[in-house]
């Protein structure tokens, strides 16, 4: 016998169209995924930046000659920095966890220039 009480709204909620229970659905782990991209996606992104900054000071401070030293302190020290943020870029990309988010072009770049700066370094005398 069917009851007299008309159905509580927040069941016709629950089921949606299909009569099946929202909350049965498995949780798919990629569903996380694009945040946790997104978050992880902003240190990567400064990271690099601030690598290219730094290489690209390298390459365009000039000394005025040999006796300049500060020029060539200068060079070394954004060489360094350009290192330093690409291995913090890399040093991230390298836990398990960030890898099945953020796959090997996110970190491709960091990488390139911490070896073009590696190269201006040992290059440089240092």
């Amino acid at each position: 016998m069917q009851s007299s009480k008309p159905p509580h709204p927040g069941d016709r909620q629950k089921f949606g169209h299909s009569r099946h229970p929202v909350n049965d659905r498995p949780h798919h782990p990629d569903d996380d995924r694009r945040l946790l991209r997104v978050i992880l996606a902003v240190p990567v992104v400064l990271l690099t930046l601030a690598a290219a900054f730094f290489l690209w000071l390298a390459i365009n401070t000039r000394p005025d000659g040999d006796w300049d030293e500060a020029a060539y302190g200068g060079i070394e020290l954004a060489c360094a920095l350009t290192v330093v943020s690409a291995g913090a870029v890399g040093t991230l990309w390298l836990a398990p966890s960030v890898r099945r988010v953020m796959r090997w072009p996110w970190a491709v770049p960091a990488v390139v220039l911490g070896v073009a700066a590696a190269v201006g370094w040992v290059s440089s005398g240092a």
